[in-house]
């Protein structure tokens, strides 16, 4: 697969390219990233070809979003598409510590979640000035999911559904001021929920449809492809464990996972093919996606990313994968 191909969003024609950017890292998800090295990330992937690059207001409570922008602003914005989320606003926070969250060296802001009507717009706006950018292409609802919220999902819901979240978001898109909306989970469910509240464009979806697991194939990404509702590819190696991390889900594999990776893994490796090669493209292959964003820290990692995404590989893994019950069989594969 090419890398710089590009595919329409059916809804709105916002064309993404087929490798996009996920841009946790340069907020120094885990490890530290630094400004130079952030920089010459975004600048190789434009070299790259890659078009798309996804960011968050809570990726380095606000960092990944000022690096991305200073990277990008300068470039012509017809030529780029940019996603970012709302449903966390940062509040200034001089207790914040190195490694909170999960971040190697946050800015002096503490999240807090809020999907009210208000919130999102105010989330959008202030996600415009960290940019430095006059518009975002496409807004995710961040992390709505039981999985975040536990039992305080159900009041986050309200404030998305009855409280007017998903209004404002419409509003965005009627107004033009966004091209796209929908959800950015690590959750197949609550993506089929929202469908039935709200008329999503796109959603970016990690984790869930990757070459270790598959069960989101039904009803959510044959309800996706019904209803236009097109699937960005996030987490391709789930956290990693399908790159050789030994993470899964944000924390340690556990035996059973690693066992299956382990079965992966000598399926590639007798047919020539790296793992990451076939986790990276195996979820391309479904008609409802139209993009995949692993991470990239540094240059090496983007150029290896995309080295493993055109990769050939031969159309008997996947014949083998799904004879030997490692992948669903009604999943679509690659064809050569």
């Amino acid at each position: 697969m090419n890398v710089t191909d590009t595919v329409p969003l059916p809804r709105s024609g916002l064309p993404l390219t087929r490798l996009g950017m996920g841009c946790a890292p340069i907020g120094g998800l885990y490890q530290a990233c630094s400004a130079a090295d952030a920089r010459a990330a975004i600048d190789g992937a434009w070299e790259l070809g890659l078009r798309y690059f996804d960011t968050a207001p809570f990726y380095g409570y606000g960092l990944s979003e000022h690096r991305l922008g200073e990277a990008l602003r300068d470039r012509p914005r017809g030529q780029f598409v940019i996603s970012s989320k709302v449903g966390r606003l940062m509040q200034a926070d001089a207790s914040v510590q190195p490694g909170d969250d999960g971040w190697a060296a946050p800015l002096p802001f503490r999240p807090y979640f809020d999907y009210s009507y208000d919130a999102i717009m105010r989330s959008y706006q202030d996600s415009l000035q960290r940019l430095s950018l006059a518009y975002i292409d496409i807004l995710f609802v961040h992390d709505i999911g039981r999985a975040t919220h536990g039992n305080l999902r159900e009041h986050y819901w309200q404030q998305l559904t009855k409280g007017g979240g998903f209004r404002a978001l419409d509003e965005l898109r009627r107004s033009g001021q966004v091209k796209a909306i929908g959800l950015g989970v690590n959750e197949a469910q609550v993506v089929y929920e929202a469908m039935q509240e709200c008329d999503l464009d796109c959603t970016l979806l990690a984790g869930r449809y990757t070459l270790l697991e598959q069960a989101s194939l039904s009803p959510l990404l044959e309800a996706c492809e019904r209803q236009g509702n097109a699937i960005v590819i996030g987490g391709p190696f789930n956290s990693g464990v399908l790159a050789g991390n030994g993470k899964f889900n944000y924390a340690d594999a556990p035996q059973e996972i690693m066992q299956r990776v382990g079965q992966l893994q000598q399926a590639c490796a007798e047919f020539g093919v790296p793992l990451q090669a076939a986790a990276l493209q195996f979820p391309m292959a479904h008609p409802a996606v139209v993009s995949c964003i692993p991470g990239g820290q540094d240059l090496v990692q983007l150029r290896q990313n995309a080295a493993w995404f055109a990769q050939p590989i031969p159309v008997e893994l996947w014949q083998a994968l799904k004879l030997r019950g490692l992948i669903d069989e009604r999943a679509p594969v690659p064809c050569p």
